[in-house]
């Protein structure tokens, strides 16, 4: 197994870490695809590890995972800066936008700027949910509503949303279509 340079090292878990979207699994998808298959950096009984013990390790996932192959393959210097080259970043520019945000909220434009990307993200979750009650209607309107309804009052009372599912999952089975 060939071990890297701490440069090259860093540089990839910067790039991979910045600029891999979806959160922390397509992150260590992509890194399983570097570090074992692509550079042999680590064997798949090595990343193996490493992933499990990242997913029962408490808070996020991904920063335990690259501190985990980082140590592997160089240490605990390289295991240090993995997470902060993969962390740091998003951060920094989540403070940024935070503080972008405070400044300009009070102009006018800025505001019809922000109502309208809300507008349009609220089209498109109604859109997401036409389509996933829109196969319910082809069983009839009336049962299709009372399901989309009675799981929507559901979630409104406080129901848990694993309980609604099973519900609306029995009301199904039991009010069978024509």
């Amino acid at each position: 197994m060939a071990r890297p340079s701490l440069a090259t090292l860093t540089a990839l878990y910067a790039r991979i870490g910045n600029l891999t979207f979806g959160g922390g699994d397509p992150t260590m998808a992509v890194l399983q695809r570097e570090l074992v298959e692509r550079r042999q950096w680590l064997t798949a009984e090595q990343y193996a590890l490493a992933y499990s013990l990242a997913r029962i390790t408490p808070g996020t996932n991904v920063l335990a995972f690259c501190a985990g192959t980082a140590w592997m393959i160089r240490g605990w210097l390289a295991a240090h800066i993995a997470v902060a080259v993969t962390s740091l970043p998003s951060a920094v520019l989540a403070v940024w936008l935070v503080s972008a945000y405070s400044s300009a909220s009070a102009t006018p434009w800025v505001q019809r700027m922000f109502s309208a990307v809300a507008a349009a993200a609220t089209g498109m979750m109604v859109a997401g949910a036409v389509l996933l009650v829109k196969p319910m209607f082809s069983y009839g309107v009336a049962r299709a509503l009372v399901i989309v309804a009675g799981a929507f009052a559901a979630t409104r009372a406080g129901l848990s949303p694993i309980l609604v599912l099973g519900l609306a999952a029995v009301v199904g089975a039991v009010w069978k279509s024509r």
